[in-house]
């Protein structure tokens, strides 16, 4: 098993900060557009949750199965041909089994939960799981210690993330998100030193709320993005109005954030300088760039890993207009 000195710490150039399905799409377009060992992916640990007795950490799982061709094209999440036979049998048992979790990623899973038990940092054992996957880009968790993201409810209700989205099926009933965890935990192992040498650094078309708010919630590294010398450009979840996937429309409105490009330019505006969104939004572009923000539209629906290229390369586009 490896150590903290064998994890791969060369500089990097290109920071992206990811969390979920649309972070992974827009990272297969990243390694195509830049070379894997000029990148570096500092990933939202807020979903983390103990199912089964083993630590589950979806965005970082989505994020490596994505990039090394594995991922279940169904789900968006898991791995693809995995089977199900230990969380039905469990199922068959009496226990909840209403998040599915295949048996090899139960396996992989399984593997972080003992060298946690170990000592072992999650950085490292996230490495671990890189480099069994044959990829060449850096993958670092936000934290080591334990950030889980809440979700509170107008019916008085306080549900662990996964619980919100997978066991309820996002209600839309939200008052609030709560990253309180994530506040008072200390950011990962070289998470603020790669923030610090980037020359660029992207955000995905995350949710702006629940996978790019942890990260910024942990202590000093939002200090850190607002040091740096390099461009930061986002690129906008949002297109037509709507999210492709998931809550963000409930999330967004909760915390009084207008649901579109436009709406999540201005919530980002305070600490990015670039912003790519889809050409559908084109009528925003003036007031997007009434932020301070220089941008592009683009088609960035990412069905393809091509078009996941093309919004990749806008954003590099954009960071170098910056620079």
């Amino acid at each position: 098993m490896s150590s903290s000195a064998e994890t791969n710490d060369a500089p990097r150039d290109v920071v992206v900060l990811a969390g979920g399905v649309g972070a992974a799409r827009f990272l297969r377009g990243v390694v195509r557009a830049v070379d894997p060992s000029e990148v570096t992916v500092i990933v939202n640990t807020g979903d983390d949750r103990v199912f089964y007795g083993a630590h589950v950490s979806p965005d970082l799982d989505i994020v490596t199965y994505t990039l090394a061709d594995r991922i279940d094209p169904q789900r968006g999440f898991g791995l693809k041909g995995d089977r199900f036979e230990l969380v039905d049998r469990l199922a068959s048992l009496g226990h909840d089994g209403w998040f599915r979790l295949g048996d090899a990623d139960y396996a992989n899973c399984v593997h972080r939960t003992l060298r946690l038990a170990e000592g072992i940092g999650l950085d490292v054992i996230t490495d671990e799981l890189r480099r069994d996957m044959d990829l060449g880009l850096r993958i670092l968790p936000m934290s080591n210690d334990p950030c889980p993201t809440f979700i509170r409810l107008s019916d008085g209700r306080r549900l662990h993330f996964e619980e919100y989205l997978v066991r309820e099926g996002a209600p839309t009933n939200v008052e609030a998100t709560d990253l309180s965890a994530a506040m008072k935990a200390a950011p990962a192992p070289n998470v603020l030193e790669v923030i610090e040498s980037a020359k660029t650094i992207l955000v995905s078309p995350s949710n702006p709320i629940v996978s790019i708010g942890p990260i910024l919630a942990v202590p000093g590294i939002r200090e850190a993005l607002d040091a740096s010398r390099a461009p930061i450009v986002g690129v906008s979840p949002i297109i037509g109005g709507a999210p492709v996937k998931g809550p963000a429309e409930t999330l967004l409105r909760a915390e009084g954030v207008e649901v579109s490009a436009l709406g999540v330019a201005g919530f980002y505006r305070d600490w990015i300088d670039g912003f790519v969104f889809d050409e559908q939004d084109e009528k925003l572009m003036p007031a997007i760039e009434g932020l301070g923000l220089q941008a592009v539209a683009l088609d960035t629906l990412m069905l393809s890993a091509e078009i996941s290229e093309n919004v990749a390369r806008a954003a590099l586009s954009v960071a170098g207009r910056i620079k």
